[in-house]
């Protein structure tokens, strides 16, 4: 073993460990008649006068999460974790620098995070890895009585997104999804417009995460160590939250509402083996690789009141970002990539700007922390927004915004896009990841 490339051997580990999970969450799609737990919607958090942290992956993601929860008051990085020392070795450097205490590390081998989450002196977990971990280390981390907070998306299997809601009601943590998209100026000011009523009944959104990763895929380091690998064995909608989560709030999706039937398809694969033609050597073993994937996925959602919810995914072609953030009812219409809005009974039949609709509706969060995070956080200060909005939430002890149904029914479309496809484009329901309780909880 001494003598096999480092980095191919950690790629053939990840893929070998991508294809088990796919193969395990094969099973359970689309039950949800799992025994109940007693729900965690709504359940607060144990009031906290510091917060204390411990972070698992520290890649690009990692890394800048690392630096917007550090700059956040009363907050304590007590622990780190990654697979490559040096990464774990410079975040406590630019700690320390930063005047904070020294946090321990933990680098010694895959399953080394299995001693931070067993400290008893941690309140929330931050998960930033590679997504075939996000399951077992939130799992991990609820059992050991800790909070966790997950990047996105939180699973790639129905049964892993029954896993994270089952233990967590099984051990009352929470497992919130780290959906900064859901804390973008636009997103929440949107948020309010919809919930003044702005845009009467709401009937139907549309959402993407259209965004052009070749580089990034075909890269010798971070994210291109392990995520083509979608590409090869899957085909569907791979990373559905970024534009689905804001959709869900404006639609009351958990709360009044839910995500009840998807169809989908998927385009030819073209553009990733396009490429690679050009901008790989001839002999590069990437070369040979099959992709699955097709370029486009596109998936049409009906929620249980009826409404209709069109999402994207396109990470193979070049284009500009877009996450469409599209809501519409019976008085009015926004869409994003630019930001423009229609209300009826305006004198022309065109888009206006939003510009003069901030001042009545910009959201609470970015006009207390607004200048702070256009500074301080990536993004336009989302993830600044998101990580504040969080330690605010465990140190007034009230719940999360984004909880562990959240986390499983945003990362559901990606499995089911899946099954979809695989069937013809055939109709596949969600399952009720509430337990029928969305009833209960009307926005």
């Amino acid at each position: 073993m001494d003598d096999q490339d480092p980095i191919a051997s950690r790629r053939d580990m990840l893929r070998l460990a991508g294809l088990a999970s796919l193969g395990a969450g094969l099973a359970r799609a689309a039950q949800d008649t799992a025994p109940a737990g007693e729900s965690v919607a709504g359940m607060p958090f144990e009031v906290r006068s510091k917060v204390r942290l411990g972070f698992i992956g520290i890649g690009g993601r990692g890394t800048s999460l690392i630096e917007e929860f550090s700059a956040i008051p009363d907050v304590e990085i007590l622990a780190l974790c990654d697979v490559v020392a040096e990464k774990a070795g410079k975040a406590k450097a630019g700690l320390v620098k930063a005047g904070k205490p020294a946090p321990a590390l933990y680098h010694n081998g895959d399953h080394d995070y299995e001693k931070l989450v067993a400290r008893d002196d941690l309140d929330l977990v931050i998960i930033a890895t590679p997504w075939i971990w996000h399951v077992p280390m939130a799992l991990a981390g609820m059992k050991h009585g800790k909070h966790v907070a997950v990047e996105v998306p939180a699973a790639r299997t129905i049964d892993d997104c029954w896993a994270l809601v089952d233990t967590s009601e099984a051990t009352r943590r929470h497992c919130i999804q780290l959906e900064n998209c859901c804390y973008g100026y636009n997103e929440m000011l949107v948020w309010n417009m919809v919930r003044a009523g702005l845009f009467g009944e709401i009937t139907h959104a549309a959402c993407a995460y259209n965004h052009d990763l070749r580089e990034i895929l075909f890269s010798n380091e971070g994210e291109g160590l392990w995520r083509r690998f979608e590409h090869l064995d899957r085909n569907g909608n791979l990373y559905p939250t970024h534009g689905l989560g804001p959709v869900a709030h404006y639609l009351d999706i958990n709360r009044g509402d839910r995500f009840d039937t998807l169809v989908s398809m998927s385009s030819p694969v073209a553009s990733l083996p396009e490429y690679r033609k050009t901008h790989l050597a001839a002999g590069d073993p990437r070369q040979k690789e099959i992709y699955r994937c097709g370029d486009l996925n596109i998936s049409l959602i009906r929620t249980a009141r009826g409404k209709v919810i069109t999402l994207e995914h396109n990470t193979s072609t070049p284009q500009p970002y877009d996450r469409i953030n599209l809501v519409a009812g019976t008085k009015g219409i926004f869409r994003d990539y630019p930001p423009r809005i229609y209300v009826d009974g305006s004198h022309d039949e065109a888009f206006g700007s939003i510009d003069p609709y901030k001042a009545r509706f910009e959201h609470a969060y970015w006009t207390k922390v607004g200048a702070m995070a256009k500074q301080l956080g990536g993004h336009g200060g989302m993830d600044f927004v998101m990580a504040w909005r969080l330690i605010e939430c465990i140190k007034q002890g009230v719940a999360p915004d984004i909880d562990v149904y959240d986390a499983a029914a945003w990362s559901a479309p990606g499995p089911l896009s899946e099954q979809s496809v695989a069937g013809g484009s055939a109709p596949v329901k969600f399952p009720d990841f509430t337990r029928h309780r969305w009833q209960k909880a009307a926005g």
